[in-house]
């Protein structure tokens, strides 16, 4: 299979191994997309419900990205290294609160930590959850599969188009990025790359993207793309659906109105005592 003859370096940049991997056949790839869909959304927006202090709660959550990349047979590296490339953005995010919300809230010892740093830190483990469950769910459904269901959802098909199209773009991006830093590469000998040098490189890829996804769109059109696409196959959702679907909203009720790791806490310290 050419997406595991990869290397790793590679595949942290290739989307397209998502889709290699949406391709096995296992009990979690032969679901109704639409399942899936509902689950993820599910856990997202109970994430979100949180409050911006909580972070202890949020531990159990790690629990279904968890099962999931066990049930479907995915890489648990190769997801580890996509989580850590949108980590960056989150702490950018996050490490404003510190300088806003000085209020001190818990003491370990004689170091006191205000609220700014528990609410970064809630936004840091949030953050890492729901790129977990997108990547998943893109790894055992495909991009295909969750635009079928966005427009059986009864979502704008001008709406899903795009997204479709800016998913598809990301394929073209990255190829002529790796093109290019590949040319430079073999003609710089490892030399780092100044300002002016980085600054051309991007306009030239912004013009070569797009010229190169002009022909993509007339290829298309002289196949008899009109404007929407034509998804093969049926979707059923049925009894293993409904169990799935149901068990993992419960199972995420449970954890937004149970505090697990503070009753452990509770039970470890009296047990101590």
């Amino acid at each position: 299979m050419r997406g595991r003859q990869m290397n790793g370096s590679s595949r942290i940049f290739n989307l397209t191994y998502l889709d290699v991997l949406a391709r096995q056949d296992t009990a979690l790839h032969r679901l109704d997309p639409r399942a899936k869909v509902l689950t993820v959304c599910a856990f997202i927006g109970i994430l979100l419900s949180y409050g911006r202090y909580e972070v202890s709660a949020l531990l159990p959550f790690f629990f279904f990205p968890a099962f999931m990349i066990g049930l479907g047979n995915l890489p648990a590296a190769y997801f580890a290294r996509k989580v850590l490339l949108v980590l960056p953005f989150a702490l950018l995010i996050g490490l404003a609160n510190p300088l806003l919300d000085r209020e001190i809230l818990l003491r370990a010892g004689p170091v006191g930590i205000s609220g700014g740093w528990i609410s970064c830190c809630s936004i840091v483990v949030r953050c890492i959850l729901t790129a977990l469950a997108a990547l998943i769910l893109i790894a055992t459904t495909g991009f295909m599969g969750v635009f079928a269901v966005l427009e059986r959802f009864g979502i704008s098909r001008v709406f899903t188009v795009q997204l479709l199209f800016i998913y598809r773009y990301i394929f073209v991006l990255t190829d002529e990025a790796s093109r290019m830093a590949r040319a430079r590469s073999l003609r710089s000998m490892g030399r780092g790359m100044p300002l002016k040098t980085f600054c051309s490189l991007a306009g030239h890829l912004l013009l070569r993207t797009i010229d190169r996804a002009q022909r993509i769109y007339l290829a298309m059109v002289s196949r008899g793309f009109s404007g929407s696409f034509k998804i093969s196959g049926r979707l059923r959702f049925g009894v293993r659906e409904t169990a799935f679907t149901g068990c993992w909203i419960a199972a995420f009720a449970l954890m937004r109105s149970v505090n697990l790791p503070r009753l452990l806490g509770a039970a470890v310290a009296g047990l101590i005592r």
